[in-house]
């Protein structure tokens, strides 16, 4: 089976010998499984964990498992491809996983699961035991953490570790900043020049993606726009501003397999503080091809976007690639011809969103700022 995901948050990059035949959906309500027979198109066949918020997914390249990181659940692991799922959390004391990332140490996999509130838990045994890496809990500056939508607390959205050396690990944590360790975790620091005192929003991290063939390179998607680095993280360039670019409030980003200078972008016009009075995240996805310089549509075939696309991910093949795009109303795209045109391949689903992300633009949904006015004698 050719298999990708696609999830808020977690792997966003599949490969494979022959075109894709089966997606997982991380939803609000479990895993929706698509697939589709040759010649044929995609078409719902089951779903898994129907009670459970996925926030992340994630399938280790070594042998292959699936794990999903939950909402309130901790996480799950199935062998069998998505089949059948089994709890696999024994040391993670935190029990929303919010993001999963995979790495080779030794030829043996490795798992790394970030959680809400911050942490970051380390498997080297499939799942069957976690050790938390150390340096999370005296952080300095905490006190500025936090995440503006209730219950305010932040989470360890991002998490990218370097193929070079699975003892380097970039950490982005929405809302308080940007984490590197060099070794293994056992001490961490602070990325922040990126960060002014103007900002609007404190650090708000979205995305950490290494470039592939030059991973000192990294591209970080966050509440004020997308930057570049090309040092590690060290010093970056503010490439987009969300006050003047179509997509204000970029999430996903990835890279072409054919082209590590094209990248691929989804997000909303603006902050989620926005979807409420304009009734719509105003959602899109853009395409760049000279490393974020300059960006053009590439939504040809998507609807006028409502709802806001809260994941995306790509299935990499010989000579080829599919992208997949999943929406905070349940719709999920799919492009075989490198985001030329888009078609929708499932509709209806549980909403594919970051917990509390979807409400914002259901019926009736009512703001901070409409409540306050509403409460005022």
């Amino acid at each position: 089976m050719n298999a990708a995901c696609l999830a808020p948050n977690g792997m966003s990059v599949y490969h494979g010998a022959g075109a894709p035949n089966s997606l997982l959906v991380g939803t609000a309500k479990g895993i929706a499984v698509l697939e589709r027979a040759p010649g044929q198109d995609w078409s719902l066949s089951g779903t898994a964990l129907e009670d459970q918020h996925i926030s992340s997914l994630l399938i280790e390249p070594v042998n292959g498992g699936l794990y999903a990181g939950v909402h309130r659940g901790g996480v799950f692991f199935s062998a069998d491809q998505g089949r059948s799922w089994e709890p696999r959390d024994a040391g993670i004391t935190i029990d929303h996983v919010y993001s999963l990332a995979g790495a080779v140490e030794n030829g043996k996999p490795i798992v790394y699961a970030g959680t809400e509130p911050p942490s970051l838990f380390r498997s080297a045994d499939e799942g069957r035991s976690w050790e938390e890496l150390p340096g999370w809990h005296d952080m300095p500056g905490k006190d500025k953490w936090v995440f503006p939508m209730p219950p305010k607390i932040p989470h360890a959205k991002t998490l990218a570790v370097d193929p070079r050396d699975p003892r380097v690990i970039y950490v982005g944590v929405e809302q308080a900043g940007l984490f590197k360790t060099n070794d293994g975790g056992r001490t961490w620091r602070e990325l922040d020049s990126y960060s002014l005192p103007e900002d609007e929003s404190y650090r708000d991290i979205h995305q950490c993606v290494l470039r592939p063939n030059h991973p000192d390179e990294i591209f970080m998607t966050t509440g004020m726009g997308l930057y570049r680095s090309v040092d590690g993280g060290e010093h970056w360039t503010h490439l987009t501003h969300h006050h003047d670019f179509r997509i204000g409030y970029p999430d996903m980003l990835i890279f072409s397999p054919l082209d590590d200078r094209t990248m691929f972008m989804c997000g909303a016009f603006s902050n989620p503080g926005t979807w409420i009075e304009l009734h719509t995240a105003n959602a899109t996805v853009l395409v760049s091809h000279d490393l974020g310089e300059t960006w053009s549509p590439a939504a040809n075939g998507l609807p006028a976007m409502t709802a806001n696309l809260e994941a995306m991910s790509l299935y990499a093949e010989p000579g080829g690639f599919s992208l997949f795009a999943g929406a905070t109303n349940g719709n999920v795209y799919c492009s075989d011809d490198g985001a030329q045109n888009w078609r929708q391949i499932a509709g209806d689903l549980a909403p594919v969103s970051k917990v509390g992300h979807y409400r914002l633009l259901l019926p009736g949904a009512v703001s901070s700022r409409q409540r306050a006015a509403h409460a005022q004698p």
